[in-house]
């Protein structure tokens, strides 16, 4: 088996890429923001929910597929209005969950 065939497993295009590195990336920064000012202690929210920043990071990440998903399927492409939804999300999610 040689190298290359470890990444032919799956279509590694552009936006698949920048999706995985966004994944990794934010999980990295959620560590480091725990390391620099450790204690996010939960916190109950709209929902009822007593959530810490890593619930808060995957109740994100979760909603964000749903939004993408469903955007396709009701849009197709191209993703900017799913990619404003997201965000507006994840800020509703930080500040009020």
């Amino acid at each position: 088996m040689d190298n290359t065939s470890l990444l032919t497993w799956m279509a590694w295009t552009g936006p698949t890429v920048l999706f995985f590195l966004y994944i990794f990336g934010s999980i990295a920064a959620m560590g480091v923001w725990e390391y620099v000012s450790p204690g996010g202690s939960p916190r109950r929210g709209v929902f009822g929910l007593d959530t810490t920043r890593g619930d808060r990071l995957f109740i994100t990440h979760l909603g964000t597929c749903f939004i993408f998903l469903g955007w396709l399927g009701f849009f197709g492409t191209p993703l900017w209005g799913g990619l404003i939804i997201a965000i507006l999300w994840a800020i509703f999610v930080f500040r009020y969950v």
